[in-house]
């Protein structure tokens, strides 16, 4: 499985329209989308009665266009790939593909594969929306977080071998092991107490009559 469950729905969902139960307050857009029930977006009140331990996600928007913002859409999907933008000194991602004219991609040396929209880095998608569709095109793009991590975690491996003690102790040349050993078992502070004994003067005993 290379895409979650609530992916596609999330993405075909209407937000910002004003929640039926509580149309009355101040906070009653529908901008939030929880992950585990994947059933349609609530507003800021429904998730502290029915979502209070769920993976919820909050929508904003951008010119008219939905967005989402990086540090939570990460925790949860591998957004690799997608074109991500700063707004409001907070970085996001669009949701879907957003229209454009026609001569907007001349001239731009990268561009997104589905859409055709100019990008400002060398990547490959506009929204998690066209990386969608490239996927279902090709199946190369994945969403799935865990593959990403445990790639990154197998390379980690792979690069921090560490040797226990005793085996790096029995790789060590014998001269090797014995310069450790001296340098470890005698404390400094016993040389030197050793050096100031010797550097006294020798007492003779007294003659006898």
């Amino acid at each position: 499985m290379l895409v979650p469950p609530w992916l596609e729905s999330l993405l075909s969902t209407a937000f910002f329209s004003i929640c039926p139960s509580h149309k009355d307050a101040p906070r009653s857009e529908c901008n939030m989308y929880c992950l585990d029930c994947n059933n349609g977006a609530f507003c800021f009140y429904c998730r502290s009665s029915r979502h209070k331990d769920h993976q919820v996600i909050q929508i904003r928007r951008s010119s008219y266009h939905d967005v989402v913002r990086v540090s939570e859409i990460q925790k949860v999907l591998d957004i690799n790939g997608v074109q991500t933008y700063v707004i409001n000194s907070a970085r996001v991602l669009f949701l879907n593909e957003r229209p454009q004219p026609k001569n907007a991609v001349k001239g731009s040396s990268h561009i997104c594969e589905v859409c055709a929209r100019s990008l400002l880095d060398p990547l490959r998608f506009c929204s998690l929306g066209c990386k969608l569709v490239g996927q279902k095109k090709n199946g190369e793009a994945s969403f799935i977080l865990s593959a990403k991590k445990e790639e990154e975690e197998g390379r980690r491996e792979g690069i921090e071998i560490r040797l226990p003690s005793k085996e790096l102790e029995d790789q060590l040349p014998q001269g090797m092991q014995q310069h450790m050993y001296q340098n470890t078992s005698t404390p400094p502070h016993h040389s030197n107490s050793n050096s100031r004994r010797r550097k006294g003067i020798p007492h003779r005993a007294p003659l006898g009559p």
